[in-house]
């Protein structure tokens, strides 16, 4: 199995920054995209931000210029710069990485548990 950890959420004032972290651990051959989510009480989940393992990104238009999304492909772990915070950003965030357990094997969608990101105005 695949298990993705996140650390870093918490509250903070708006205009503040946050800085999430996702690590990958596990049976692990191969990660090709990573990101995060998020998903705020009566909302679906939506992307928040993306990155292959060759580096191309994609953002929410609604954090474009505010959050950026990195990625260190030898230790499997995936971060997210939050800038400028604002109250709409507050949601429950989650780590996503689209991964193969072994060479050959089809990559399947893992999830972390999710980290409370808490903007207050």
């Amino acid at each position: 199995q695949v298990q993705l950890v996140e650390s870093g959420g918490g509250l903070v004032q708006a205009g503040g920054s946050l800085r999430l972290s996702c690590a990958a651990s596990g049976s692990i051959f191969s990660i090709n995209a990573m990101g995060w989510y998020r998903q705020a009480p009566g909302k679906q989940r939506e992307l928040v931000a993306h990155i292959t393992s060759g580096g191309s990104t994609n953002y929410a238009d609604s954090v474009k210029g505010r959050f950026t999304i990195s990625r260190d492909n030898a230790k499997n772990t995936v971060d997210l710069q939050m800038n400028s915070l604002k109250p709409d950003d507050t949601a429950v965030y989650y780590c996503n990485a689209y991964a193969a357990q072994a060479m050959g094997a089809l990559f399947d969608d893992y999830w972390g548990q999710g980290t409370q990101v808490t903007v207050s105005s």
